[in-house]
This record gives structure tokens, C-alpha cells and sequence, in this order.
């Protein structure tokens, strides 16, 4: 299942590129499942994120990689994998696109790709994990500048 979301913000692509740190991380998450960040190393290859997501006893971890990352003139980018997923995710790609717009504004792409263990669950799936990324514009819009 592939899930895309775009913000635009008044900002320019390597200044939103540079806000890309922990506090943003943080400011990000969604308020439910509750999210502990137990590691978080960057954006750069071979950079780990490590989360504990779900309350109390179903706590998961969740564990991801930087694998990919380039910058040129109009775009900069970095993508993460799931090292351990929680059930019932098998596969996590998230390409993080930071497009250039034009003078002080940038395109934000959330481009997410997963699989689950069984089909059904991909799409049962789906609208929670629609709503977790899609809750993430008004946060780019606080924190980078609203167009």
C-alpha cells in the first residue's frame, strides 16, 4: 500500500531540510498511539530512529534506518526502512521529498510504502496510517511558515 502526502510551506528546502531534527520529530507524532523516542540519530545514511509506540503492556518497538539520502538543486531527500516493525507491519519504506518551489517555498512529501502480514490488513490499516501522517501538515505549516 503506498500512502503520499504533500504540504506546502514558506520556507526555504535546505532551511526546512535543517528543521528536520529531533524537536520536529517529536512535534510530529501523532497523539495516539502514545510514542516514546528512544533514539534518534538524523537524517543522514545509516542514521537510526529507534520508537516504543501502544500503551503499557502492548508497547512495540519500532525501529528504522536511513538508507538512501541526496540533495541536489531542486530537492533533497532521505528514505527510512523498517528494521523491526511492529505487528502487524512487514515492510516500511517512508521517502521524506523536501521540493523546491520557487524562492522560499518548498513542497514537503510524506511518501510512505508498507505491507502488513496479510492483505486485508494493509487496507484495515490504511486509514490510521492516513490519519497519522496527514495530521503532520499543520505542523509543517507552524513550524516552517504557512504559504
Amino acid at each position: 500500500m503506498t500512502i503520499q502526502i504533500s504540504t506546502e510551506v514558506n520556507r526555504d528546502y535546505r532551511s526546512v531540510f535543517q528543521g528536520f531534527d529531533e524537536k520536529l520529530f517529536l512535534q510530529l507524532a501523532p497523539p495516539f498511539p502514545p510514542l516514546r523516542l528512544l533514539r534518534y540519530d538524523g537524517c543522514r545514511v545509516g542514521d537510526e530512529v529507534h520508537l516504543e509506540i501502544g500503551p503499557g503492556p502492548l508497547r512495540k518497538r519500532w525501529e528504522a534506518l536511513i538508507v538512501e539520502a541526496g540533495a541536489d538543486e531542486e530537492e533533497i531527500y532521505f528514505v527510512d526502512i523498517g528494521k523491526k516493525l511492529p505487528f502487524p507491519l512487514r515492510r516500511w519504506r517512508h521517502r521524506h521529498r523536501l521540493i523546491r518551489l520557487g524562492e522560499g517555498r518548498t513542497q514537503i512529501v510524506d511518501d510512505i510504502e508498507y505491507r502488513c502480514r496479510w492483505r486485508s490488513a494493509d487496507y484495515l490499516l490504511y486509514p490510521f496510517l492516513y490519519w497519522q501522517f496527514r495530521i503532520r501538515r499543520p505542523v509543517y505549516r507552524k513550524v516552517f511558515g504557512r504559504p
